[in-house]
C-alpha cells in the first residue's frame, strides 16, 4: 500500500518567505509614502481655505486683522497654524507646521497667494519654485 505525503517540503516554504519578504520590502515603504502624502494634503487645504477666509475678512475691514489675524486658525489633525500679519496689517503670512505623520514640514501661503514649502523632512527634496510640495522627489 502506498502512503500519500501530506504538508509542505522544507524548500516550499522557504519560497513562500522569500516571496512574501521581497513584496514586504517593496510594499510597505510605498505605503508608508503614500500615508504621509496623503497627511500633508492637510494643510494645503487647511492653507488655501484659511486664504479664502482672509481675503473675506479684508473685503469687510479693509485690513487683516488689528494686533491678530482677523480670521481663527483652523484645526488641524496633523498640523498647527500661525498668522503673523505685515505691512500695517495690509499683509499677513500663515504658516502650518507639520507633526506626527507629517513631522518636519512646513507650508506658508500669504496675502499675494504665494504657496510656499518652507521645510521637509530631511528624505524629502524641497522644490525648486514655490509651491505646496506633494511628492518625495520635490515635485508640486
Amino acid at each position: 500500500m502506498r502512503r500519500e505525503q501530506q504538508g509542505f517540503t522544507l524548500i516550499e516554504i522557504m519560497i513562500t518567505v522569500a516571496a512574501v519578504a521581497i513584496l514586504a520590502a517593496i510594499a510597505v515603504p510605498q505605503y508608508t509614502q503614500y500615508i504621509t502624502r496623503g497627511a500633508i494634503v492637510e494643510a494645503h487645504a487647511g492653507l488655501s481655505g484659511y486664504r479664502i477666509l482672509m481675503e473675506q475678512y479684508y473685503q469687510d475691514n479693509r485690513n487683516y486683522g488689528a494686533g491678530g489675524c482677523g480670521v481663527a486658525q483652523p484645526a488641524y489633525k496633523n498640523f498647527t497654524q500661525t498668522c503673523a500679519l505685515s505691512n500695517g496689517d495690509q499683509g499677513y503670512t500663515a504658516t502650518a507646521t507639520g507633526s506626527g505623520r507629517a513631522s518636519g514640514f512646513r507650508f506658508t501661503i500669504d496675502h499675494q497667494n504665494v504657496r510656499n514649502t518652507a521645510a521637509v523632512p530631511s528624505d524629502w527634496t524641497l522644490p525648486a519654485t514655490a509651491c505646496f510640495v506633494t511628492r518625495k522627489n520635490g515635485d508640486c
